[in-house]
């Protein structure tokens, strides 16, 4: 059979097509109830189900995972990518007290390869699984010419709801309130291409290369997945935060780009500070190595990376006993981290 001229340029339509038949067993695991309609449509259709909230409020973000696809090339191991997309995107809008509803992703690619759109579209459904999230949609586009020969890129949409009278702005945070951090699973999805300077660069390691002190080689380290503290912190907020209750969970910032220096002002009034305490929580080894051997900066170091707490929680200081163990309940190693001081909206390490 002859190849069309769309296939001899580099795009293959019928390989794309095939590859796409198989999603919506591949799905199924993420359905929601509210879904209509079937994966492969124009646009994905969601039923809000507004008797759930009073003043349903939609809250949406985009993301990628930057240059850690770098060590999923590296690796050939393509399986953590998506999830890490999916959870990063829901723990940005948990921060104001949304629920996940629906995602929809990007996949960019010169040349589509079977085993690797499987292994990204697997680790999509694992996210929005773990989350109770809905793969309603995506785009996969084949550019030949455009990517580098085995590389890709993947970018996500998320969409969530929260109640307008529920939802955290951190208006009420005090002097006072207790500081919270959620440990992190590594390096999640930021300070990539800093680690990958430091490591195969400065250290000269090989992503294959065992590491003594990690006890796996560097890049299965680095494709750790993002940890998704929405589980947890739905269960938090339903308990400490009820309707007509004051809040005990004031604030959320999730520790990304910027680190703490620039995330945790992000939730602050402006006459406020946050003091974290140096040696209140014990730096993973991954962080260890890169403080010890990167040749970086303690302030760049922590507004780079986030340094073992993927996500911080203000509380108010009567709750904070109670909450922290509530989240350690929920499978998540946490402790307090700091106070909440007079100032002008800025972070300081004591």
């Amino acid at each position: 059979m002859k190849r069309s001229a769309y296939t001899e340029a580099g795009v293959d339509i019928d390989l794309g097509n095939r590859m796409k038949a198989g999603l919506p067993a591949l799905l199924a695991s993420t359905h929601r109830r509210e879904v209509l309609g079937k994966v492969g449509g124009f646009g994905g259709l969601f039923a809000l189900d507004t008797r759930k909230h009073r003043q349903p409020v939609l809250v949406s973000s985009v993301d990628g995972v930057g240059t850690k696809l770098k060590i999923a090339f590296a690796m050939d191991r393509h399986d953590t990518i998506g999830h890490d997309l999916v959870n990063h995107c829901v723990n940005d809008i948990v921060v104001l007290g949304a629920e996940p509803l629906f995602f929809l992703d990007y996949l960019g690619t010169g040349k589509l390869k079977p085993h690797v759109f499987n292994e990204i579209i697997k680790g999509f459904a694992r996210g929005c699984a773990e989350n109770n999230c809905a793969l309603i949609g995506g785009e996969t586009a084949q550019m030949p010419g455009f990517y580098q020969a085995g590389e890709y890129d993947v970018s996500g949409t998320i969409v969530g709801v929260v109640d307008k009278p529920a939802m955290l702005d951190g208006k009420t945070i005090r002097p006072g309130d207790v500081v919270i951090g959620l440990e992190s699973s590594g390096l999640h999805t930021n300070g990539y291409s800093l680690a990958r300077k430091i490591f195969f660069e400065t250290l000269g390691l090989k992503p294959k290369s065992r590491v003594a002190e990690l006890g796996t080689t560097i890049g299965e380290e680095l494709l750790k997945v993002h940890r998704s503290y929405a589980p947890v912190l739905a269960k938090v907020l339903k308990r400490f935060n009820r309707p007509g209750a004051a809040r005990a969970l004031k604030g959320l910032a999730h520790i990304t780009g910027g680190g703490f220096f620039d995330n945790i002002p992000r939730v602050l009034p402006r006459n406020c500070d946050v003091h974290i305490r140096r040696g209140s929580w014990e730096l993973p080894p991954v962080f260890q190595m890169i403080a010890a051997k990167g040749g970086v900066a303690e302030e760049e170091l922590y507004r780079v990376f986030n340094m073992g707490i993927g996500m911080v929680a203000i509380v108010a200081e009567e709750k904070a006993d109670a909450i922290l163990r509530a989240i350690r309940a929920g499978g998540v190693p946490a402790c307090a981290l700091g106070e909440v001081v007079k100032g002008r909206c800025a972070v300081k390490l004591i």
